[in-house]
């Protein structure tokens, strides 16, 4: 591993010594009072994060895991979804309906573009859905969909709406109860400043009276009911990650030392400079939504230049990994997280080490033109 090595993915991103420390705390007795009041603070800090007055449910599991255990939840074999597709982690999702004999339709968007909230309204106008799933920030394009207008449209229709933010929760704006998101999902390794480890899962009373029905539900470890009664005493339905649940509260704490709205205009600042620099070195943010996501820059290649050039010599260079793309946009673009413990100072090094990439492959960019840009970004902000 080169030294230094920047992590500058969208996620996992960089832990903080403070959250490392918390860590490394001497494990506690998962059921005994120390690490009961650790869940409910923890539960207390997410529902402002995620603008909710619900329960918050923790699972020891990748944002995968929260993705299945919210379709287990609340759709039976045979059951139909429609799936917000505009990127990979929405192809994903519909995956994982398939593998649980669900019936998955997707409304397709072309990737780097939001959902229109009247092809939708369309969609359940003449089809009846038990569930519409979507992504807010599609990791692998940078849109971010607007949750308020597909949750007025969702929400006069019996379809839960059940959203996906792992990738946003904690860097760009979730308001959980206004806008009529049913299940919001997360995970602990991005804006949350974390290891990988923790599924968040945060479920409205729309969706806790069809969890709460009868109908036959392919669930055990993944059982909301038993999370939200295990929950009311600081409690999981089954063993936690005990080291994760320090760091969480602890990662949580620091945000909200700096302030949410504060943690938000940060994540806001940071991309703009960082979008504001690729422009000048000739890379255009890839991202056609009306808004783009404040967490993770997608840079467009040129055609005809290869991204994982660019994305090895970072590494092999300049000891910073940031990330291509394992899907249709494979080698033409590259990523960067702007998310969870990053400042101004990682956003002048990302442009300082592409530049010098790009010009070591022989490049024809101006010098000094990326930190021009993103200082004048900055500059206004």
């Amino acid at each position: 591993m080169p030294k230094p090595y920047r992590l500058r993915l969208p996620g996992p991103t960089t832990v903080p010594e403070r959250v490392r420390n918390a860590l490394a705390k001497p494990v506690v007795n998962h059921r005994g009072p120390e690490f009961g009041a650790v869940v409910k603070e923890i539960e207390s800090h997410l529902r402002k994060i995620m603008g909710t007055a619900n329960p918050v449910l923790l699972f020891a599991a990748s944002g995968t895991g929260v993705m299945e255990a919210s379709l287990a939840n609340t759709l039976g074999t045979g059951d139909r979804a429609l799936f917000l597709s505009n990127g990979q982690f929405a192809e994903r999702f519909a995956a994982i309906a398939k593998g649980l004999n669900l019936q998955a339709d997707s409304l397709e968007v072309p990737w780097g573009k939001s959902v229109n909230p009247a092809l939708l309204a369309a969609r359940l106008a003449e089809t009846d859905y038990q569930a519409v799933i979507a992504i807010h920030n599609e990791s692998s394009t940078g849109a971010v969909a607007d949750l308020e207008a597909i949750g007025a449209v969702v929400r006069g229709t019996p379809a839960v709406l059940i959203v996906d933010s792992v990738s946003g929760l904690g860097g760009i704006d979730m308001q959980q109860d206004r806008w009529g998101v049913d299940i919001l999902l997360s995970a602990s390794q991005k804006a949350l400043m974390c290891p990988p480890g923790l599924g968040l899962i945060s479920v409205s009373e729309k969706a806790w009276k069809i969890i709460d029905g009868n109908a036959p539900r392919a669930r055990f470890y993944w059982d909301f009911r038993k999370a939200r009664d295990n929950a009311v005493d600081g409690q999981t339905a089954f063993t936690p990650a005990v080291s994760l649940g320090f760091g969480l509260c602890e990662a949580l704490r620091m945000i909200d030392e700096e302030g949410l709205p504060n943690v938000l205009a940060r994540h806001e600042r940071l991309a703009a400079a960082l979008q504001a620099g690729g422009a000048a070195l000739g890379l255009p943010v890839f991202t056609k939504s009306p808004i783009r996501s404040n967490t993770v820059t997608v840079l467009q290649l040129p055609e005809g230049k290869d991204a994982g050039s660019i994305v090895r010599h970072l590494y092999e260079n300049y000891g910073t990994v940031i990330a291509g793309a394992r899907n249709k946009l494979d080698g033409t673009v590259i990523r960067f997280g702007t998310m969870g413990y990053v400042d101004d100072a990682d956003i002048i090094l990302d442009l300082m080490y592409l530049e010098r990439t790009l010009l070591d492959l022989g490049w024809p960019v101006v010098k000094g033109a990326a930190l021009a840009a993103a200082n004048e970004s900055f500059s206004r902000t």
